[in-house]
C-alpha cells in the first residue's frame, strides 16, 4: 500500500507538470502569432491631430514647447540686454539714477544688444525708454541713419499718442534725408487725427507727397475719413487721390449725417 501511494502521487505530479507544460506551449504559440501579426501588418494609420482647415484652427494640442514669440525672445535677447531692460524699467521714474545707469551699463552694450533692447522696449510699449535708447544708439560710432529704426519707434509712439515725440523724431529723420514707408505715414496721420490736430496731419500729408516712392491708398483714405468735419481740406486730398489713383472711387457720405450743411 505504501509503494502504491508513492506511485499514485508520482503519477499525479507528472500529470500536473504535463498540463502546465501544455498550457505554457499554447501561450508561447499564441504570443508568436501575435508578434508575427504585428510584423506583417500594415502601418498604423496616422492620427490627424489638427482641425480641418475650414475651421480656421491650427494645432489641436499643445506640445509643451514655449510659444513662438516667447521662444524667439529668449533666443535673441542676451543676458546683458535683459539686465539693461530691467534696469531701465526700474529707474525710469528717477532721472538721476537712469542717467547713471545708462553711463555705467547701457553704453557698454554691443550693437546687436542695443538693437535688441530698443526692439523689446517698443514691444512692451515702453516708448519713452525706447526714445532714450535710440538717443544712445545715435551717439555710437557705428550708427548710420536707418529708416527702419525711425519707423518702428515712430509707429510705436504714434500708437501711444505721443505726438510731440513723433514730430521730434520726424524732423530728425527728415534732416537725415530719410523717407518713411506708407505704414509710417498712415500711423502718424491717424495719430494726429485722433489727437485732434488735422493741421499736423496735413503737414505730414504734404511731406508724403514729396516721397520718392508712390504712396499707397491707405493713408489717403485715412485722411479722407478723418477730414469729414473739414470739407476744404478733404476736397484737396480728394483731388490728389483721384489724380494718383484714377481708377479708384471716393465715397462721399451725405452731408446731413455729419452736420455739415
Amino acid at each position: 500500500m505504501h509503494v502504491g501511494g508513492i506511485i499514485s502521487r508520482s503519477k499525479a505530479s507528472i500529470l500536473a507538470s504535463a498540463a502546465a507544460f501544455a498550457k505554457f506551449s499554447r501561450f508561447s504559440k499564441s504570443l508568436r502569432c501575435v508578434q508575427a501579426a504585428f510584423l506583417v501588418s500594415p502601418a498604423l494609420p496616422t492620427i490627424n491631430t489638427t482641425f480641418p482647415a475650414t475651421l480656421g484652427f491650427g494645432r489641436a494640442y499643445h506640445d509643451g514647447r514655449p510659444r513662438g514669440p516667447l521662444w524667439r525672445g529668449k533666443k535673441l535677447i542676451g543676458k546683458e540686454a535683459l539686465f539693461v531692460i530691467q534696469g531701465l524699467k526700474r529707474f525710469k521714474d528717477d532721472g538721476e539714477k537712469i542717467d547713471k545707469f545708462i553711463k555705467t551699463h547701457v553704453v557698454r552694450l554691443l550693437k546687436m544688444d542695443m538693437v535688441a533692447v530698443i526692439t523689446e522696449l517698443e514691444r512692451q510699449e515702453e516708448v519713452s525708454l525706447a526714445v532714450k535708447m535710440f538717443r544712445v544708439i545715435q551717439k555710437q560710432d557705428w550708427y548710420r541713419p536707418d529708416v527702419f529704426l525711425y519707423k518702428d519707434l515712430i509707429v510705436a509712439l504714434a500708437r501711444r499718442k505721443k505726438m510731440d515725440d513723433v514730430m521730434e523724431l520726424w524732423e530728425d529723420m527728415r534732416k537725415e534725408d530719410l523717407f518713411p514707408d506708407s505704414q509710417t505715414y498712415t500711423e502718424v496721420i491717424r495719430g494726429f487725427l485722433q489727437y485732434g490736430s488735422p493741421a499736423d496731419a496735413m503737414n505730414v500729408y504734404e511731406d508724403m507727397k514729396k516721397s520718392p516712392e508712390l504712396p499707397d491708398q491707405l493713408p489717403f483714405r485715412i485722411l479722407l475719413k478723418g477730414l469729414l468735419p473739414h470739407p476744404l481740406l478733404r476736397n484737396k486730398v480728394k483731388q490728389d487721390f483721384e489724380e494718383i489713383f484714377p481708377d479708384q472711387r471716393v465715397y462721399d457720405p451725405p452731408e446731413e449725417i455729419f452736420g455739415l450743411r
